[in-house]
């Protein structure tokens, strides 16, 4: 229990200023430290129990990060040090922004995607083919381990279940099997990506792996989907449910902004590998691009409606019936969670600088060892949100080779899968199939997806040679 505790508890910031905090300095055993741990555990009860009390996990990390840089300011302070404090809120917020600006750019791509019906227009496609329950079942699971290495999982997720409920909404076995398998699907294909994953991003910025280098985890990656695939299609059965007549077209420049988006991540790409720049920097580039097409989409689409939309708004303050704006859909981001990344990495932050980095380090790299640390850290995923277990390792910032960066980069990504609340794809869909796909129902085939992490590691040390 210690292990999960304190894995939760190192700095993002730490990540460009772990030196900047003199060693010697602990503040784990007063009051200060001990304090911010009990508030952070709290704060994080609360996160999870998100759905049970109806309360957005971003609002107790929040207020849970300005009491903890209090107590470190006056843990400082009474130390003698009035100016590490707020030196390394700097670097945290400096880290946050970087992260913030990438995801808001990714974000609107994807809402604008999501807008001119290109997933839509996937959805009816599938639908309307009359595949048996049996293809279904790995056309799903194939798309959702293939986008998702592009568009987020949760997105990838979300379409590709609607698929399933289209199909054969009142075949329960089914909905429930083609839940779990596109939620371990989406998860194993974010993990071999920089752009599949919140932790996988984090390490490429981090330095920690390079971007060609993720692709290495494709073969452990696809093991990780297909061997709990190829055990729960046995339990379906080869039936033919009748074809849904779906026809969705894609909007006028759906098909470039796919094409700009693709473009824009290799922009990240060149900006951070060849150029040294941060790669938010080519995403916010891109996003300035897809401002400017959004601008010519405008202009051509406000012949499409007369005046009269002029002045009506509805509850959200969107026009009730206006051309297309850029500016809606980057209003539509995912605004909780990104104020839940900057409440989680100041407060992971704020207790790294109190001195839990060190007392971590030495509880699962020195005493338990790279490997085995690095497979916890896949199993606690799945319990508690695998951003703010990253942000510990990468905070520890453990002397590992490349083939140990790209382990736990495996294991965070894919841990999650076993538990339906262990990501945010899982999180999802038992609220799009609420009472079919649930908890419990995820549970009883834990076993399999188990097999499919274990599988995936051992796949991971047959490919590279590593030593246990």
């Amino acid at each position: 229990m210690i292990l999960l505790l304190t894995a939760l508890l190192l700095p993002s910031a730490a990540l460009a200023s772990a030196d900047a905090v003199p060693s010697t300095v602990d503040f784990t055993t007063t009051w200060f430290g001990i304090s911010a741990l009990i508030l952070f555990v709290f704060a994080y009860a609360l996160v999870i129990g998100e759905e049970a009390l109806n309360l957005r996990k971003s609002k107790p990390v929040m207020v849970a990060a300005g009491i903890i840089w209090v107590l470190v300011a006056l843990a400082f302070n009474a130390h003698g040090d009035v100016t590490s404090a707020h030196s390394l809120v700097q670097h945290n917020i400096l880290e946050y922004a970087e992260l913030l600006l990438f995801l808001l750019s990714a974000m609107t791509y994807v809402n604008t995607m999501e807008e001119r019906n290109v997933f839509a227009a996937l959805r009816g496609y599938l639908v309307s083919k009359g595949l048996s329950l049996k293809a279904i079942f790995w056309l799903t699971g194939m798309l959702a381990f293939l986008i998702s290495p592009i568009a987020d999982n949760l997105t990838t997720a979300l379409v590709m279940a609607a698929v399933v409920m289209a199909v054969a909404r009142d075949n329960t076995k089914f909905v429930t099997l083609g839940c779990i398998n596109i939620v371990v699907a989406a998860n194993a294909g974010g993990a071999f990506s920089p752009f599949g994953d919140i932790t996988t991003l984090m390490v490429w910025q981090n330095g920690a792996v390079q971007f060609q280098e993720f692709f290495a985890l494709f073969l452990p990656s696809l093991v990780n989907w297909l061997v709990p695939a190829a055990i729960m299609v046995m339990f379906l059965p080869d039936a033919i449910p009748a074809s849904v007549s779906e026809k969705v077209f894609v909007k006028r420049g759906g098909f470039i902004i796919i094409v700009m988006f693709l473009a824009t991540i290799v922009l990240a790409v060149l900006f951070h590998s060849l150029l040294h720049l941060p790669s938010m920097l080519g995403m916010m580039t891109g996003l300035g691009f897809l401002k400017l097409y959004g601008y010519k989409l405008k202009r051509a689409s406000i012949a499409e409606y007369d005046d009269s939309f002029s002045g009506k708004t509805q509850l959200d303050g969107s026009p009730a019936a206006a051309p297309f704006d850029i500016y809606h859909q980057l209003q539509r981001s995912e605004w909780d969670t990104l104020m839940f990344f900057y409440g989680v990495i100041l407060c992971v932050g704020g207790l790294g600088a109190l001195g839990y980095l060190n007392l971590t380090s030495h509880l699962m790299y020195d005493q338990l060892g790279a490997s085995w640390a690095n497979i916890l850290v896949g199993i606690m995923s799945a319990i508690v949100d695998n951003i703010p277990v990253m942000f510990a390792v990468l905070s520890m910032s453990p002397d590992m080779s490349v083939n140990q960066w790209l382990l736990v980069t495996l294991t965070a990504g894919v841990g999650g899968s076993l538990l339906s609340i262990g990501s945010a794809a899982g999180v999802a869909l038992m609220g799009q199939a609420r009472g079919t796909y649930t908890f419990f129902e995820h549970l009883k085939w834990s076993w399999a997806v188990l097999l499919g992490y274990i599988s995936s590691i051992a796949t991971h040390y047959w490919l590279t040679g590593m030593e246990f």
